[in-house]
């Protein structure tokens, strides 16, 4: 019986053993993976980035006049007024490193302002709808939500509010759509926000 005991003890040491080397294995192929492409690109020359998907702002196509005495509102025209006058670039999902070797490492500061001013228009359209929700404005809210959705957006509440909207419409069309652009995002999101939309939104009866 001892024989037997410390036989499996020794064979399950052995496990944790080979399993603990393996994962130091597999942690240092990606450090050494990592280091290597961050070597990588810290060599690559400046590229033109006059080709980039550069986001506009059609203030003209959206509700911007239909509430004048908001100070929510207000404050978010104010933020898309001064961002329709900069540099609008949808990065997300992109590092780091992998904006010097697709760009150039001298672009890194210019691209991260470019990213950040994306970051900032699609919280201020989300924070605009809710608001224009709030007033009960339905039809204008989802005029906003779906411009975010136009441009990438990845807040997931952007898709359950449209969800929301197509359902108590009864489109099941502009659902199946919803799921299919939350398919495509370049986001750790990505998986949470289209699983949400089947299953509390487009299944369900």
């Amino acid at each position: 019986m001892k024989f037997y005991v410390l036989a499996s003890l020794i064979l399950f040491s052995g496990s944790i053993y080979l399993a603990i080397r393996s994962s130091k294995n597999k942690q240092k192929q990606i450090e050494d993976s990592f280091w290597d492409k961050e070597l990588r690109a810290n060599s690559v020359r400046k590229k033109s980035l006059d080709k980039l998907a550069y986001v506009t702002i059609p203030l003209d196509k959206l509700p911007t006049s239909c509430v004048n005495d908001n100070s929510v509102i207000n404050e978010c025209l104010e933020t898309l007024q001064s961002l329709s006058t900069q540099p609008i670039v949808n990065l997300t999902g992109m590092s780091n490193t992998d904006l010097k070797l697709e760009y150039g490492t001298a672009n890194l500061t210019i691209l991260s302002e470019y990213d950040q001013n994306y970051t900032v228009l699609v919280r201020t359209l989300q924070k605009w709808a809710d608001e224009l929700n709030r007033l009960s404005m339905t039809e204008e809210a989802v005029t906003v939500l779906e411009y975010a959705l136009e441009i990438g957006s990845d807040i997931s509440k952007t898709y359950y509010d449209l969800a929301a909207y197509y359902r108590k419409q009864g489109n099941p069309f502009k659902l199946e759509e919803l799921v299919e652009k939350a398919s495509h995002l370049n986001t750790i999101q990505k998986n949470v926000i289209v699983r949400t939309l089947k299953e509390s939104y487009l299944y369900n009866d």
